[in-house]
Protein backbone atom coordinates (compact mmCIF):
# COMPACT_ATOMS: atom_id res chain seq x y z
CA UNK A 1 0.00 0.00 0.00
CA UNK A 2 1.34 3.43 -0.85
CA UNK A 3 1.96 6.13 1.76
CA UNK A 4 -0.85 8.19 0.23
CA UNK A 5 -3.36 5.36 0.64
CA UNK A 6 -2.40 4.90 4.28
CA UNK A 7 -2.74 8.63 4.90
CA UNK A 8 -6.26 8.83 3.47
CA UNK A 9 -7.51 5.85 5.45
CA UNK A 10 -6.19 7.01 8.82
CA UNK A 11 -6.94 10.75 8.75
CA UNK A 12 -10.30 12.24 9.45
CA UNK A 13 -11.97 14.00 6.50
CA UNK A 14 -11.12 17.72 6.69
CA UNK A 15 -14.00 20.19 6.85
CA UNK A 16 -17.22 20.88 8.65
CA UNK A 17 -19.76 18.07 8.43
CA UNK A 18 -23.41 18.74 9.38
CA UNK A 19 -26.07 16.19 10.27
CA UNK A 20 -28.56 14.92 7.72
CA UNK A 21 -31.31 14.37 10.29
CA UNK A 22 -33.53 12.36 7.93
CA UNK A 23 -30.88 9.66 7.58
CA UNK A 24 -29.49 9.65 11.13
CA UNK A 25 -30.60 8.09 14.41
CA UNK A 26 -29.89 7.96 18.14
CA UNK A 27 -31.12 4.98 20.13
CA UNK A 28 -30.70 3.16 23.43
CA UNK A 29 -31.00 -0.43 24.64
CA UNK A 30 -31.33 -1.66 28.22
CA UNK A 31 -31.98 -5.10 29.76
CA UNK A 32 -35.60 -5.20 30.98
CA UNK A 33 -37.01 -7.54 33.64
CA UNK A 34 -33.73 -9.51 33.44
CA UNK A 35 -34.97 -11.43 30.37
CA UNK A 36 -35.06 -9.13 27.33
CA UNK A 37 -33.57 -6.00 25.81
CA UNK A 38 -35.81 -2.94 25.60
CA UNK A 39 -35.07 -0.39 22.87
CA UNK A 40 -36.08 3.20 22.28
CA UNK A 41 -34.93 6.14 20.20
CA UNK A 42 -34.87 9.90 20.02
CA UNK A 43 -36.36 11.62 16.98
CA UNK A 44 -34.71 15.05 17.23
CA UNK A 45 -30.93 14.99 17.15
CA UNK A 46 -28.21 17.27 15.85
CA UNK A 47 -24.48 16.77 15.32
CA UNK A 48 -21.53 18.51 13.72
CA UNK A 49 -18.06 17.12 13.06
CA UNK A 50 -15.36 19.74 12.54
CA UNK A 51 -11.94 18.58 11.31
CA UNK A 52 -9.06 21.00 10.81
CA UNK A 53 -6.29 20.77 8.23
CA UNK A 54 -4.07 19.25 10.95
CA UNK A 55 -6.49 16.31 11.25
CA UNK A 56 -7.71 17.27 14.72
CA UNK A 57 -11.45 16.90 15.03
CA UNK A 58 -14.33 17.65 17.33
CA UNK A 59 -17.76 16.02 17.34
CA UNK A 60 -20.59 17.94 18.99
CA UNK A 61 -24.05 16.50 19.39
CA UNK A 62 -27.39 17.24 21.03
CA UNK A 63 -30.56 15.25 21.57
CA UNK A 64 -33.98 16.68 22.36
CA UNK A 65 -34.89 14.61 25.44
CA UNK A 66 -38.59 15.19 24.80
CA UNK A 67 -38.35 13.50 21.41
CA UNK A 68 -38.04 10.04 22.97
CA UNK A 69 -40.04 7.36 21.16
CA UNK A 70 -41.06 3.98 22.60
CA UNK A 71 -43.93 1.63 21.73
CA UNK A 72 -46.16 2.63 24.67
CA UNK A 73 -47.34 6.22 25.20
CA UNK A 74 -47.71 5.70 28.98
CA UNK A 75 -44.11 4.53 29.17
CA UNK A 76 -43.09 7.43 26.94
CA UNK A 77 -44.65 9.84 29.45
CA UNK A 78 -42.90 8.05 32.34
CA UNK A 79 -39.53 8.35 30.57
CA UNK A 80 -40.11 12.11 30.26
CA UNK A 81 -40.94 12.42 33.97
CA UNK A 82 -38.52 13.25 36.82
CA UNK A 83 -38.06 9.47 37.37
CA UNK A 84 -36.04 9.42 34.13
CA UNK A 85 -35.16 12.28 31.76
CA UNK A 86 -37.20 15.04 33.49
CA UNK A 87 -37.64 16.72 30.12
CA UNK A 88 -39.24 19.88 31.53
CA UNK A 89 -36.15 20.71 33.60
CA UNK A 90 -33.53 19.08 31.35
CA UNK A 91 -34.70 19.34 27.72
CA UNK A 92 -31.39 18.40 26.10
CA UNK A 93 -28.72 15.71 26.23
CA UNK A 94 -25.28 16.88 25.03
CA UNK A 95 -22.05 15.29 23.83
CA UNK A 96 -18.72 17.01 23.14
CA UNK A 97 -15.65 15.08 22.07
CA UNK A 98 -12.26 15.64 23.67
CA UNK A 99 -10.22 13.41 21.33
CA UNK A 100 -10.90 11.50 18.11
CA UNK A 101 -8.66 8.70 16.86
CA UNK A 102 -9.04 6.84 13.60
CA UNK A 103 -7.41 3.57 12.63
CA UNK A 104 -8.66 2.64 9.19
CA UNK A 105 -12.43 2.49 9.52
CA UNK A 106 -12.43 2.14 13.33
CA UNK A 107 -13.13 5.35 15.17
CA UNK A 108 -12.57 5.94 18.89
CA UNK A 109 -14.00 9.09 20.40
CA UNK A 110 -13.37 10.23 23.97
CA UNK A 111 -15.78 12.86 25.16
CA UNK A 112 -18.19 14.11 27.75
CA UNK A 113 -21.87 13.17 27.85
CA UNK A 114 -24.33 15.34 29.78
CA UNK A 115 -27.74 14.07 30.84
CA UNK A 116 -29.81 15.91 33.49
CA UNK A 117 -26.82 18.20 34.24
CA UNK A 118 -24.68 15.15 35.10
CA UNK A 119 -21.54 15.16 32.94
CA UNK A 120 -19.26 12.13 32.68
CA UNK A 121 -16.47 10.96 30.42
CA UNK A 122 -17.40 8.32 27.85
CA UNK A 123 -15.56 6.44 25.14
CA UNK A 124 -17.49 5.65 21.98
CA UNK A 125 -16.25 3.20 19.36
CA UNK A 126 -17.43 2.57 15.86
CA UNK A 127 -16.81 3.23 12.22
CA UNK A 128 -16.42 6.11 9.81
CA UNK A 129 -16.77 6.06 6.05
CA UNK A 130 -14.61 8.07 3.72
CA UNK A 131 -16.33 10.95 1.92
CA UNK A 132 -18.56 9.93 -0.98
CA UNK A 133 -20.46 12.03 -3.48
CA UNK A 134 -24.15 11.18 -3.26
CA UNK A 135 -27.15 11.81 -5.49
CA UNK A 136 -27.48 15.52 -6.12
CA UNK A 137 -23.74 16.08 -5.72
CA UNK A 138 -23.63 16.28 -1.90
CA UNK A 139 -20.47 14.91 -0.28
CA UNK A 140 -21.24 12.83 2.81
CA UNK A 141 -19.62 10.67 5.45
CA UNK A 142 -21.15 8.19 7.86
CA UNK A 143 -20.39 7.59 11.53
CA UNK A 144 -21.70 4.71 13.61
CA UNK A 145 -20.78 4.89 17.29
CA UNK A 146 -21.67 2.87 20.39
CA UNK A 147 -20.95 3.25 24.07
CA UNK A 148 -22.27 1.74 27.28
CA UNK A 149 -23.08 4.01 30.21
CA UNK A 150 -24.28 3.44 33.76
CA UNK A 151 -27.59 5.31 33.68
CA UNK A 152 -27.54 5.92 37.44
CA UNK A 153 -24.46 8.15 37.07
CA UNK A 154 -26.61 10.47 34.95
CA UNK A 155 -29.49 10.74 37.43
CA UNK A 156 -31.63 8.07 35.74
CA UNK A 157 -32.12 6.11 38.95
CA UNK A 158 -35.68 4.73 38.85
CA UNK A 159 -35.89 0.98 39.35
CA UNK A 160 -38.08 -1.66 40.98
CA UNK A 161 -37.06 -4.98 42.58
CA UNK A 162 -38.48 -8.13 41.04
CA UNK A 163 -40.28 -10.68 43.25
CA UNK A 164 -37.62 -13.39 42.89
CA UNK A 165 -34.53 -11.18 42.66
CA UNK A 166 -33.08 -8.76 40.20
CA UNK A 167 -34.45 -5.43 39.07
CA UNK A 168 -36.83 -4.15 36.41
CA UNK A 169 -34.00 -2.32 34.61
CA UNK A 170 -30.28 -2.92 34.29
CA UNK A 171 -28.00 0.01 35.04
CA UNK A 172 -25.94 -0.47 31.87
CA UNK A 173 -27.46 1.16 28.79
CA UNK A 174 -26.06 0.86 25.27
CA UNK A 175 -26.23 4.11 23.30
CA UNK A 176 -25.96 3.95 19.51
CA UNK A 177 -25.80 6.81 17.03
CA UNK A 178 -25.77 6.41 13.27
CA UNK A 179 -24.95 9.72 11.66
CA UNK A 180 -25.00 10.74 8.02
CA UNK A 181 -23.10 14.01 7.75
CA UNK A 182 -22.90 16.33 4.75
CA UNK A 183 -20.00 18.63 3.98
CA UNK A 184 -21.02 22.14 5.08
CA UNK A 185 -22.48 24.12 2.24
CA UNK A 186 -23.93 21.01 0.60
Amino acid sequence: MSATAVETTTKLPVGTWKLDSTHSSASFAVKHMVVATFRGRFENIDATLIVGDDGAGQLLGTVDAGSIVVKDENLQAHLGSPDFFDTERYPELRFASKAIRRDGEELVIDGELTIKDHTHAVEARGTITDPHETLGGAVKIGLTLETIIDRTQFGLEWNAPLPKGGFALANDVKLTVELELAQDGE
